[in-house]
């Protein structure tokens, strides 16, 4: 209420109107708990800009005496909770009961197996930084300890509630392993405002602070829970697939019209042609940030030569990562941009925030001053992405139009692509959005 000026009067009555044009324009979308959740926190980032920052820039007409962004991220984290939240489960709720004939069953054994097993693995991640801040005693505080074991404890069964709940919210959503991930990363981003923002220093008995500077002091927090949702979503799509794979009886829709091998190399060279094309193009960002010097370094060089080999060889094998992850995935070209767009996103995060810093022996990563220095490094993760993306939309639809001659062939090709009117637009928004605002405020 402080962010629109509003009292015990308004607020509720503008919250109401709020919730029924939300009902009224997602009603049709929201058809599942996971679906609703996604449409709800999108709607939410469209309503925060709509309401805070750009009142106030209307109010300051244009000009540079408005108030940082920073100022309003309080906002941001009550229009998560207090909006996109609820509103999209419940919508979501409502939506599952109305279409409860046609919606497929939650397997409640392959969401505890999947979603449990994924859980721990995130948890385990998660758990190698936790490690170094000593983040187990503030967990251990939760029951009114310091040990490092209950905290450990505590970490690993709050783990494994986190991904059968992710498994139970987006079984049906669920189709590749890149989608999955996306999926992961979404959910770990809303975990990060509920858990270290919200309900551990509720729990902890202290005052609630979403204030940028407490949220930046969480920053650690929020690329771990990051990394915790990658995580999960990969697993869980991997023991998923097993578990269908294992248990769903053979016929004629489900046989592979070509071999796996033959499927699985054509994939990769689609893959690392659009990921060599994406390289080039990020190449410039590198040659005029100067981070060529930076690359070699990966492996002992220093020379713009050397890196540059190096970065087109990391492209080529990011690309062939992305046509394994997101094969199938893009129904057209837009949608194969904004899956490129997320896949950059994703490995902004875990390649210069994680894995480069870990790889030269920076025990300082996952801070907002790393995140700051790799800004460009976000653009151009951004620019492959987009690049890479439509490429391999480009190169892949030549050959599944050509699978789409034979009726059986392309009854299971139907099955297994992402058919239009998912939730995976308010997934792109959510996570372009929270993953690229939410390193620039705090950072």
């Amino acid at each position: 209420m402080p962010a629109i000026h509003a009292n015990f009067v308004y607020g509720p009555l503008l919250g109401a109107i709020i919730g029924v044009l939300f009902a009224l324009v997602f009603s049709h979308r929201a058809l599942d708990r996971g679906s609703g959740l996604l449409w709800g926190l999108a709607y939410a980032l469209l309503l925060w800009l709509a309401v805070v920052p750009g009142a106030q820039v209307i109010a300051a007409n244009l000009s540079s005496s408005f108030q940082t962004q920073r100022d309003n991220f309080p906002d941001l984290v009550g229009f998560m909770l207090c909006f996109g939240t609820p509103l999209g489960l419940m919508l979501g709720t409502l939506g599952g009961h109305r279409n409860r004939a046609t919606l497929a069953s939650i397997s409640l054994p392959r969401a505890i197996i999947g979603g449990g097993f994924a859980g721990i693995a995130g948890g385990w991640a998660f758990g190698k930084w936790m490690e170094q801040v000593n983040f187990y005693q503030v967990i251990a505080g939760l029951v009114g300890s310091t040990s490092n074991m209950a905290g450990n404890a505590l970490h690993y069964l709050f783990a494994l509630t986190i991904g059968i709940g992710f498994a139970l919210l987006f079984q049906r959503d669920v189709r590749g392993y890149g989608s999955s991930m996306a999926w992961g990363m979404a959910y770990g981003i809303l975990w990060w405002f509920l858990g270290p923002l919200t309900i551990l220093p509720l729990w902890l008995g202290k005052p609630l602070d979403w204030s940028y500077i407490h949220a930046s002091a969480e920053f650690g927090a929020l690329i771990g829970n990051i990394i915790c949702g990658l995580t999960i979503g990969l697993l869980y799509a991997v023991v998923d697939r097993l578990c269908v794979r294992f248990l769903t009886e053979s016929d004629p829709i489900r046989r592979e019209p070509e071999g796996p091998g033959v499927r699985f190399i054509r994939t990769a060279q689609w893959g690392g042609l659009a990921g060599l094309a994406g390289g080039l193009l990020y190449m410039l960002v590198l040659v005029a940030t100067g981070s060529l010097g930076e690359i070699a370094a990966i492996v002992g060089g220093t020379s713009s030569t050397l890196g540059i080999v190096v970065h087109l060889s990391i492209s080529v094998l990011l690309g062939v990562s992305y046509g394994l992850l997101f094969q199938r995935e893009a129904p057209n070209l837009a949608s194969g941009i904004a899956w490129g767009l997320v896949y950059g996103l994703m490995g902004w995060y875990i390649g210069p925030l994680t894995l480069f810093p870990a790889t030269l022996g920076n025990s300082s990563m996952w801070v907002p001053a790393v995140a700051e220095t790799q800004f460009p490094a976000m653009v151009g993760h951004l620019i492959y992405g987009a690049v890479a993306g439509a490429a391999f939309w480009l190169l892949e639809r030549r050959h599944n139009e050509w699978l789409l001659l034979d009726p059986r062939i392309a009854a299971r090709e139907e099955r297994l692509r992402r058919p239009l009117g998912t939730a995976a637009p308010a997934l792109w928004l959510f996570v372009l959005g929270m993953g690229v605002v939410l390193p620039i405020v705090l950072a």
